[in-house]
């Protein structure tokens, strides 16, 4: 009886999990204008993926204590378009929407660590939201690609991917969940909390404490390119609203301008 009464007592009094993570950086986001250049460094152009959005610093702004990262319908006139071109950054003469894309590359990394993000996004046709990280060494996907919130096509994705023995061919580990699994036909009209645990072991990704997906980091290894350590080298954070592409699904439909509203990122580490 003893023993079961004690069990009961460190059950309810049990230090909870957060008590061993010390908070090393957050951005609040609570000055209003632009994101702090000292940390986010706006991408420009057509980046990735062979989305329809052209990314530039003007679509992504503070107010009200969130960053506001807005994808816009409106038709910007691509400067490097080059006619003919097999290149798809160039045979575009316009882009029909712009978006932004915020990166802490030449700012801030981490090596292990817990991520977080309190974020609430648009959900409709087309459009493709993530919070994601990449290693600093190697090329993508040997450097290692993390993707803690993802979402298009009705479904939120949480993903890890590294290399396999074909240069741009990465191995994943990503697991889909459609959001009307939530049973929440409110979801998307609120802020949700996406969160990776990573230490030397193991990533686990979650959204509001729910686990989407573990990786065992021992069989997360390059194929090929075995002297570059994925996931044992420091990560930096990408924030992005991305419109189309390979796996945004189709636009058109959708009435803009849409919104990925970010209330905080912050960065813990075990104490």
């Amino acid at each position: 009886m003893k023993n079961i009464v004690l069990a009961a007592l460190l059950t309810v009094f049990a230090v909870p999990s957060f008590a061993q993570w010390k908070l090393v950086w957050a951005d609040e986001f609570d000055s209003e204008g632009a994101p702090d250049p000292k940390i986010w460094e706006p991408e420009k152009g057509f980046v990735r993926n062979e989305e329809l959005q052209w990314y530039q610093a003007e679509n992504a702004y503070c107010k009200g204590g969130l960053l506001i990262i807005e994808a816009k319908k409106e038709k910007v006139k691509n400067p490097d378009y080059k006619a003919g071109s097999n290149n798809w950054k160039e045979n575009r003469e316009f882009a029909a929407y712009t978006s932004a894309s915020l990166t802490t590359k030449k700012s801030k990394s981490w090596q292990y660590g817990r991520f977080e993000i309190r974020a609430k996004i648009d959900t409709r046709a087309g459009l493709w939201p993530a919070f994601w990280t990449l290693g600093i060494k190697g090329r993508w996907p040997d450097n290692g690609e993390i993707d803690i919130m993802e979402y298009y096509r009705d479904m939120l994705l949480a993903n890890v991917a590294w290399g396999s023995n074909e240069q741009y061919k990465p191995i994943w580990n990503s697991v889909k969940k459609p959001l009307n699994t939530f049973e929440d036909p409110k979801w998307a009209d609120k802020f949700h909390v996406w969160r990776m645990d990573w230490d030397e072991d193991s990533i686990k990704l979650y959204v509001d404490d729910l686990l989407l997906t573990s990786q065992d980091l021992s069989k997360a290894v390059n194929a090929k390119n075995k002297d570059i350590k994925p996931f044992h080298q420091p990560h930096y954070v990408l924030l992005d609203l991305a419109v189309g592409g390979d796996n945004g699904g189709d636009p058109s439909g959708t009435d803009f301008p849409a919104r990925f509203e970010v209330d905080y990122v912050r960065i813990y580490q075990k104490k």
